[in-house]
């Protein structure tokens, strides 16, 4: 196809045997339980920050997973501009490169936003993998920026895909992994 090669971006993963993952398997066992309310609250003990790096990077995942089925109906042709209906019209900006928001299609927007996100995930400074290295005191407002972000990504999803995702017979699983995100940011 026309679309990027980069839109689908490699799963970012969390090096197995560290804290991290243990946390990450944690929340899978708690998804497992399907209770999802349960799922989303920091565990005992645990730092805020770190169980908000791990989801922010398992939400990322599963967006990017997502996402990734549907890219040959998302195109320049299909969705020239990144909306969730008329009402909602994103354009980006990364404040780096690309200092004034501008407008753009969705496949583009969207492969914008993902190497964004690979961007600062990959970024030792503000999500380290080490135990002991602090996070940056503007964790938590960087964080919010990527999930407010990701969330385009669902919105544009069940507002221009759905009828795809329902051919795929994948509306169970976006509908599931959607609400973890909704329950999880609030």
């Amino acid at each position: 196809g026309s679309r990027s090669s980069k839109t689908f971006k490699p799963k970012k993963n969390i090096p197995e045997g560290s804290h991290q993952y243990e946390l990450l398997k944690h929340a899978e066992a708690t998804l497992g339980s399907g209770n999802l309310r349960q799922a989303v609250m920091l565990p005992e003990g645990e730092d805020l920050n770190e169980w908000i790096a791990v989801n922010t990077v398992d939400f990322f995942n599963q967006i990017n997973m997502l996402y990734g089925t549907i890219t040959e109906f998302c195109t320049e042709n299909s969705c020239p501009v990144m909306s969730a209906g008329p009402r909602y019209e994103y354009h980006w900006a990364d404040g780096t490169n690309i200092k004034k928001p501008i407008k753009c299609s969705a496949p583009k927007y969207i492969d914008y936003l993902m190497t964004w996100v690979q961007d600062q995930l990959d970024d030792e400074t503000l999500f380290p993998s080490k135990i002991g290295v602090p996070f940056p005191k503007n964790f938590m407002s960087v964080a919010k920026t990527i999930l407010k972000r990701l969330f385009r990504v669902y919105a544009h999803i069940y507002h221009q895909h759905f009828d795809s995702v329902m051919r795929l017979q994948e509306e169970a699983h976006l509908n599931t992994s959607f609400k973890h995100f909704i329950f999880f940011v609030q």
